[in-house]
């Protein structure tokens, strides 16, 4: 057999594997937020709470081995300068009878966490300790030592346990004192140590991620809510769902936004539902009319001359009619703001060019008084349009033109005047609705979408729209620009833009 095995050959389930690992990822459903926040809050906690065991772990071990160490070291330098001091035997730190009380021995013996040894002057052990240390070749070249006071340290095993030992000749070929200090003790408080730490890092971490869980479940559950109300209008297509949020934090803005924006949004579709519904009868009448004239085009040749011009007449009247009907569907279904940008506008100046474009369609005399005119913020088209609207209908239900039409500018407030048949009582809070007609107006052109057009432009610029009778005779209508405009008296108006209608 030659030749070079690849990975598959060499793990046979790799392939395998993979697409089982695969597959479940892909099953897998992703974490809810609670969940996540949860096991952040949680990781976060273990992360600190690991980190400061650690090192409150870490801080204490070398706190506890270095005071053992200190410890241990002064106890051998208390023994080398006992046998450098004076001369001492073997039977000085025996425990035999007959040992002189408070001798070196008391004095060594005082460190309990020590355990001591004798050596004779060849090295053998003449009271061993407990339990018996080792002795070596080191210790007995320290039992036979001339000067006092040499010292040697090691780390010795006995049984299981570790000894820390130091020997110091006691000089003069006298022997040698071993003292030892066992390892175990302070590694047995560590080791005691480090599991209450691991324990109370546990302890720490479940309590933290028991926490997250709470807080996850306060703070996510409102999100929860808006949630499933943000999925049953992606899901059923209704907006006019309710978004129950309390609080006063970014999750309750949030939420306030959102029903906000449904309610919102469901006027919307609802004003435009209403539009196409009015649309549709609207378009009837003319519709219906030019099948009619149409129809009686098939006999054009037949007819007199006088019907044929009137039958053209009515032909053209109604196409006049039914594009301008379109045209002002399309301007108030678009919201009037097309493509024209928000600018700095003085508003005596847009009234002086709708006044100069009627004037020329009309022919009728149009007065301008202006009184603090103001610059506001908006769309000079738009405002140019309202205005023009306004003039069209007062000069439309003003034919006569026995008397000016008047327009008077009050800072941020446009209002137009005409001596025409006023507006009943029981029509002013519907002139500015769409296709609304008076009785009287019922046989007037018009589409009665051009107040209605007034009044969106006035809301688009934070303003309304208002009518009244005028005194003397007459109509007042118009529209204010900003609602913190100063504004006069209405003298009786009827505010009638508060809402979209």
């Amino acid at each position: 057999m030659s030749g070079r095995r690849g990975p598959s050959a060499r793990l046979p389930g790799t392939h395998r594997v993979r697409r089982w690992l695969a597959a479940w990822l892909r099953a897998r459903k992703p974490a809810s937020l609670r969940t996540s926040f949860a096991l952040a809050f949680a990781a976060g906690a273990a992360g600190v709470t690991v980190l400061v065991g650690f090192l409150s772990y870490d801080a204490a071990a070398r706190l506890v081995r270095m005071d053992e160490k200190s410890f241990f070291t002064e106890v051998v330098q208390d023994l080398r300068a006992q046998v450098q001091q004076e001369p001492h035997t073997v039977a000085d730190y025996a425990t035999g009878p007959g040992r002189d009380p408070g001798g070196p021995r008391d004095e060594l013996a005082g460190a309990t966490r020590t355990d001591v040894q004798v050596l004779t002057a060849d090295g053998r052990i003449a009271e061993a300790g407990r339990p018996a240390l080792p002795v070596g070749d080191g210790e007995r070249r320290l039992a036979a030592q001339r000067e006092a006071g040499r010292f040697e340290e090691r780390v010795a095993v006995v049984g299981e346990t570790e000894y820390h030992v130091a020997t110091v000749a006691l000089g003069g070929g006298r022997g040698a004192v071993q003292v030892a200090q066992k390892f175990s003790g302070t590694e047995d408080l560590l080791a005691a140590l480090q599991q209450r730490t691991v324990l109370l890092a546990a302890g720490v971490i479940a309590l933290a991620g028991a926490v997250g869980w709470w807080l996850a479940r306060r703070i996510t559950g409102r999100l929860v809510h808006l949630t499933a109300a943000a999925e049953s209008v992606a899901g059923h297509g209704r907006v006019d769902v309710q978004v129950p949020v309390t609080g006063r934090d970014e999750v309750a803005r949030l939420g306030r936004a959102f029903d906000d924006m449904l309610g919102r949004l469901t006027v919307a579709i609802r004003d435009q539902q209403r539009l196409v519904q009015d649309a549709g009868h609207e378009l009837r009448t003319p519709l219906t009319s030019l099948r009619t004239n149409i129809s009686l085009l098939k006999r054009f040749d037949e007819l007199p001359p006088d019907a044929r011009e009137e039958l053209l007449a009515d032909l053209s009247g109604e196409a006049r009619e039914l594009t301008d009907l379109v045209n002002e569907l399309v301007a108030l279904a678009a919201g009037q703001h097309g493509d024209d940008p928000a600018s700095e506008v003085h508003l005596a100046e847009v009234v002086e060019r709708a006044v100069a474009a009627t004037r020329r369609r009309t022919g009728r005399e149009i007065t301008v008084r202006t009184d603090r005119p103001a610059v506001v913020a908006g769309r000079p088209a738009a405002l140019h349009r309202a205005v023009g609207n306004l003039l069209e209908n007062a000069a439309k239900f003003d034919a006569e033109g026995t008397a000016p039409i008047e327009v008077v500018v009050t800072g941020a407030r446009v209002e137009v005047l005409d001596r025409g048949p006023g507006i009943a009582e029981c029509d002013l809070p519907y002139v500015f609705d769409r296709f609304y007609r008076a009785p009287a107006a019922r046989g007037l052109p018009g589409s009665g979408l051009g107040l209605a057009i007034v009044r969106e432009i006035a809301l688009t610029h934070g303003g309304r729209a208002f009518a009244a009778p005028r005194p003397g005779g007459g109509a007042r209508l118009g529209f204010t620009v900003a609602r913190d405009a100063p504004e006069p008296a209405d003298e009786g108006a009827e505010e009638v833009g508060g809402a979209v209608g």
